[in-house]
């Protein structure tokens, strides 16, 4: 007899602004042995500047809280906070209130760390004993004030794949760097995936989206769509990785004219910081490391983790929500593309998964 998934949200205060909690050591402690005769662990979070990382890359870092630390930080340097983010220029935030003005985080670089880390909002792990899965928080306190976090964790042995298909979105632009609100009713994609869940009556499951084999020079994402972020922050960090690097010399940031005769000595001087923690701390092979840095000067740069898949949870738990398709307050599916999409259209592959 087949058990029934079972499902949980758990709410988590962060220690600090970047931390890390094992959320299944969590769930052993306040109930017991609930996941272990279950054979997979989907987790989702609600928040865009906290989630977790893929099971795959977390087995190459012996599932070590310490390296998983180590191989975030990497990231964090390229983005480093107060580095001049438009996303931070509250004033000029137009959405925002006065008073929210005055509570807003200060969180480029968390957003940006988040997507080009690899983070996602929703994972699916392989279950184990005593296997850690890692919610990770880049954002967690801002002016002594811990945020309340909130996880889903749904546990099943068996699923089902009901519908595959293809989506279409529009993607002209003026600019070869560009990103997309895939939540934009206008593209009707969220319609369609209601349409869907509905149809086939999903109490609880998967919407996998993929770009689809042909389509290049492009990711997807589950962010905040702030335009300044998304479309200043990010497509400048994407065309232009060395930049972000540089800003962290203060004596370039009070001396900006000196950037351009600068850049390749500064660059150097923290690549080689970088590969130092690259190959010892996270204990990356040399050749993969070099491969990666040497390409840190070309105008789309492979250390960003940018994925070509995301995943949304589908739940009937009043815990997720009102809807079935489950999604943060801020939390949006973003198309991002490096260049120009042909005719001005993305392909989008749509798997709609049935737990049972």
């Amino acid at each position: 007899m087949s058990i029934r998934p079972a499902q949980i949200t758990l709410g988590l205060t962060p220690r600090s602004r970047f931390d890390i909690a094992d959320v299944a050591a969590k769930i052993s402690h306040e109930y017991g042995d609930l996941l272990k005769d279950y054979r997979k662990i989907t987790c989702c979070s609600f928040h865009t500047t906290a989630g977790y990382l893929e099971q795959q890359l977390c087995a190459k870092l012996h599932y070590s809280e310490k390296r998983l630390k180590q191989f975030i930080r990497i990231y964090q340097k390229l983005f480093p906070p107060n580095a001049g983010y438009l996303h931070d220029s509250t004033e000029l935030r137009e959405e925002l209130s006065e008073s929210e003005k005055e509570r807003e985080s200060v969180n480029a670089d968390s957003h940006l760390t988040f997507m080009s880390a690899g983070l996602k909002n929703c994972v699916t792990y392989v279950n184990g004993p005593k296997l850690p899965i890692y919610f990770i928080d880049l954002d967690g306190v801002y002016k002594h004030h811990r945020r309340n976090r909130r996880t889903t964790i749904l546990a099943y042995n068996n699923e089902e794949i009901v519908y595959h298909g293809r989506f279409f979105i529009p993607a002209a632009g003026e600019h070869p760097i560009n990103a997309f609100n895939l939540k934009d009713p206008r593209y009707g994609l969220f319609l369609h995936l209601k349409d869907l869940v509905d149809s086939y009556g999903i109490d609880k499951g998967l919407i996998d989206i993929g770009l689809a084999q042909e389509e290049r020079h492009a990711a997807l994402t589950v962010n905040e769509y702030e335009t300044l972020l998304i479309r200043n922050d990010l497509p400048r960090a994407l065309s232009n990785p060395l930049r972000y690097i540089v800003r962290r010399g203060k004596k370039l940031l009070q001396n900006p004219a000196s950037i351009p005769g600068k850049t390749r000595s500064y660059a150097t001087y923290d690549i080689i910081h970088l590969y130092n923690e690259l190959t010892k701390n996270v204990q990356l092979r040399p050749s993969v490391v070099e491969k990666v840095l040497s390409r840190l000067s070309t105008p789309i740069s492979r250390i960003f983790r940018l994925k070509r898949h995301i995943t949304l949870l589908v739940s009937n738990n009043a815990d997720t929500g009102a809807g079935r398709i489950v999604q943060g307050t801020y939390q949006s599916p973003i198309l991002l593309q490096r260049q120009m999409a042909d005719k001005g259209v993305r392909c989008l592959e749509i798997t709609l998964r049935n737990f049972g």
